[in-house]
């Protein structure tokens, strides 16, 4: 694959200025940047969703080209898993084809142009390994930690962690030459994605990442491509994430030493040339002198480096408005299923303490997101109660942003009677929406910007419980730091669920739920590694 003097633009904001790169048929790729650099655009070139403005993006057209989004929207939500998977290799719809070549042959006798097609049509079986395709795809189920009961069910039953899973086995069981995967670990449990890393390590194929998983990225790739948005140009480093960290602050630090000496070259000529004109008028040898040196000091300044742009980091604070009360939550003998489903939960019970942090563990599909639907009121219980206390206020961040309203601006999802106009403006200006950015539509944004829309009214609430669903999904690492910092000195409780260790670990946590067992324990940092690779066992 190479890109040749690429240049992109949408209105006035450019995404690739006179851009090029290389990169070979198999490497495992890092792809990085800043918010907005141009990062799932470049995936959006590859599938052909939008086209250069000049130049050239080049690798084999014949190369199918495996896209996962950040965002899983499977459409067709009342196909079977078992059938949605299976498809992801087109064997039944060439087999139909090959069906209806062969009535034709029988019936219109010998055709070059079909027996050519049947031909290309049977290639295509061979590749896709017809005979072993099944054996294939249920070994993939199961290494990715998809209970095989799923494959019955059609997609709608599945839950968000579940879908992403199974989205996820698809694409791999599909077999393009070349995969792109845009924030893949947001929805996969720590077995799943075990088994993930070491797939894409032997992947025999170009795999191009998008992620804020660093050491996901360190385990797989041996080149990072950054796309720079102060110059809107592509670069490709040798190594993993952390070789092209240490070598990206080294060539800034040295671009650093070389703007400063360029700046001291300037201020001197200046210096200078401000004398030569306080001097006298008839001293031609020195009116020469300044002429020369005002000449040097426009090639300095047109040769001088820009520094790169710094851009601003996401501030929060949050803080609860008045303190809870010594049990703010309490599950008693709890008791759901979905309909035709089995039990997720048979005589459930379990007491939050104040300011207390608690984590609630366990494979995809045991109902860790559905509890906290449950103690939301979204979902009603068919036994059992969640009693609250008269000083508990509750704030909710939802795994898959529920809580938005797509079709309203930043501004309006987030208005609130308590704040004026100004303040709100304020309060965005620290979760990075700057002036007429607050009256875009969610719809257009990125999962990123819209995580910090949800994360800014979950502080607007000032909650003294919060539920949080997987808050570091689609975040940068340094955002992440961010909130986990502010959630560890958050003076009120969480509960929370996560697939993120270290995020984990950097908040505080005191006990854990452990589903489908409905056991606490107290936590530990080998506890949770235990839960995490252990607790897909069954029963």
């Amino acid at each position: 694959m190479r890109g040749t003097n690429m240049h992109l633009s949408f209105g006035l904001t450019k995404i690739f200025e006179d851009a090029s790169f290389s990169l070979e048929d198999d490497d495992k790729v890092g792809l990085v940047g800043v918010n907005g650099a141009g990062k799932t655009t470049f995936f959006r070139l590859l599938l052909g969703e939008v086209s250069l403005d000049s130049g050239q993006l080049s690798f084999n057209k014949n190369r199918r080209v495996g896209y996962l989004p950040q965002t899983i929207d499977i459409e067709e939500q009342d196909t079977l898993t078992y059938d949605y998977i299976y498809d992801g290799r087109p064997i039944r719809k060439i087999n139909a084809e090959l069906d209806e070549i062969y009535e034709r042959l029988k019936n219109e006798g010998d055709d070059n142009r079909l027996l050519k097609r049947m031909g290309k049509l049977q290639d295509l079986l061979e590749y896709y390994e017809v005979y072993q395709a099944e054996d294939i795809m249920l070994e993939l189920v199961i290494n990715m930690h998809i209970d095989l009961d799923l494959l019955s069910k059609p997609i709608k039953n599945l839950s968000g962690g579940e879908k992403s899973k199974v989205a996820f086995a698809r694409l791999l069981f599909s077999n393009p030459e070349i995969l792109c995967l845009d924030e893949p670990t947001n929805h996969l449990d720590q077995p799943s994605k075990a088994f993930v890393t070491q797939y894409l390590k032997n992947y025999h194929g170009q795999v191009i990442i998008i992620s804020h998983d660093v050491s996901f990225l360190n385990a797989i790739v041996a080149k990072i491509m950054y796309i720079d948005k102060a110059n809107h140009k592509i670069k490709v480093y040798e190594g993993i994430y952390d070789d092209y960290i240490r070598q990206y602050n080294e060539e800034k630090r040295l671009k650093e030493l070389n703007i400063r000496k360029q700046e001291k070259e300037i201020s001197a000529l200046e210096a200078f040339i401000l004398k030569a004109k306080q001097a006298s008028q008839t001293n031609h040898a020195l009116k020469k002198m300044k002429q020369d040196r005002e000449a040097k000091l426009a090639k300095k300044k047109s040769e001088l480096i820009q520094r790169e742009k710094t851009y601003k980091k996401m501030k929060m604070h949050i803080a609860p408005k008045r303190e809870g009360g010594l049990v703010p939550l309490e599950v008693e003998h709890l008791k759901f299923a979905y309909p035709n489903s089995n039990l997720l939960y048979d005589d459930l019970s379990f007491r939050i303490k104040r300011n207390e942090r608690f984590l609630i563990v366990g494979k995809n599909g045991v109902g860790k997101s559905t509890l906290l639907k449950l103690i939301m009121g979204l979902l009603t219980p068919q036994e059992g109660r969640i009693r609250y206390n008269p000083k508990t206020d509750i704030a909710y961040y939802a795994q898959e942003l529920e809580s938005l309203d797509y079709e309203k601006s930043i501004y309006e999802n987030v208005d609130d009677k308590n704040y004026n106009e100004w303040e709100l403006r304020a309060i965005l200006a620290n979760f990075l929406f700057f002036e007429n950015d607050i009256n875009k539509k969610v719809k257009v944004l990125s999962p990123g910007e819209r995580a910090r829309v949800a994360l800014c009214k979950i502080l607007l609430q000032k909650a003294n419980l919060l539920i949080l669903d997987e808050p570091t999904n689609h975040l940068d690492p340094e955002t992440q730091m961010v909130i986990a910092l502010n959630f560890k000195m958050f003076e009120g409780t969480i509960i929370l669920v996560s697939h993120n260790p270290a995020f984990v670990s950097q908040i505080g946590i005191d006990r854990m739920l452990i589903l489908p067992y409905g056991r606490i324990d107290n936590y530990s940092e080998e506890l949770l590694d235990y839960y995490y690779f252990l607790n897909t066992k069954k029963d």
